[in-house]
């Protein structure tokens, strides 16, 4: 076991699975060991003073301290490892993640709309574009407020609770509240964001692994903040396609050739069958903390 896994387990997290999530790995690994190495240090430090200048050894009080210059390079080694630590590491990685942000055409874009005590996501349809959303129609089957009346939106998919994602394509990934502020946080990609009433806040990450992973709600939000938890699944590309097609049709919208914001592939198009009824749009189940 290497020392990042051994820092993980320690912490209690999952194996990362995100293109940055090693970044952030090394500067907890090295925080915690840095961390021990001073426990260590001042501990044997504090046990050599009691032993030292115990009572018994030396009654009387010594006034003038320590004489030699050890002292003052001992605190300034560690005020350099901080710096270097802070200058070198924390702050670069910080930058990269709120600067430097995937071009729009490559990332796959959703909009996350907290609320008590559930995640609801929101992608584009097949036409790459996000329909219109209001907070005059936000209801039970409508927990985004989208706006019936606008042609955009006839196509987008919206699901409570769990997120696809197609493996190895960025996603950016647009927080925002309905109620009170909630914390959008997927432990195993390394990654989270405060969701603020009014505002909407860009977070991203590259998934690298297949799987299905825990979304949870990492600022207190309530008496239900306990359950405010989700699932991430991150698909093959063609599992996600086949999950778009599938949500597509829930919806009733146009079948999409391809993840919103890829390039399109030509489909051939199957005529519908005589007599058979349209599928009708699933009622999206109803929303805890919603009247």
């Amino acid at each position: 076991m290497n020392s990042l896994a051994l820092i993980n387990e320690f912490l209690g997290q999952p194996p990362n699975a995100s293109s940055h999530g090693y970044q952030i790995d090394h500067i907890l690994e090295f925080c915690h060991w840095f961390m021990a190495a001073l426990f260590i240090g001042w501990s044997t430090f504090f046990i050599f003073v009691l032993i030292r200048f115990r009572k018994r050894r030396q009654p009387t009080a010594d006034y003038h301290g320590v004489t030699g210059p050890i002292s003052t390079h001992l605190e300034f080694s560690v005020v350099l490892i901080e710096a270097v630590l802070l200058l070198g590491f924390a702050i670069p990685l910080w930058a990269k993640r709120v600067n430097q942000f995937p071009p729009g055409k490559e990332a796959l874009l959703v909009h996350v709309v907290a609320q008590q005590f559930s995640f609801n996501y929101h992608l584009p349809g097949p036409d790459g574009k996000f329909g219109r959303r209001d907070v005059s129609f936000v209801s039970n089957s409508n927990p985004v407020g989208l706006d019936p009346s606008d042609p955009a939106g006839k196509d987008d998919i919206v699901t409570t609770g769990e997120l696809h994602v197609p493996v190895n394509r960025p996603v950016i990934a647009e927080l925002s509240s309905k109620d009170v502020i909630h914390d959008y946080f997927v432990p195993a990609m390394r990654i989270g964001g405060d969701a603020i009433p009014g505002s909407l806040i860009p977070i991203w990450f590259t998934p690298l692994k297949t799987g299905t992973y825990e979304v949870i709600c990492a600022q207190l939000c309530g008496l239900g903040h306990y359950g405010m938890k989700g699932t991430l699944v991150v698909d093959t590309p063609q599992d996600y396609e086949a999950w778009l097609k599938e949500r597509a049709e829930l919806a009733g919208g146009a079948q999409p050739a391809s993840s919103p914001g890829a390039p399109q592939q030509p489909q051939n198009k199957l005529p519908q069958a005589a007599g058979k009824p349209e599928q009708q749009p699933a009622q999206p189940a109803q929303s805890p903390g919603q009247l």
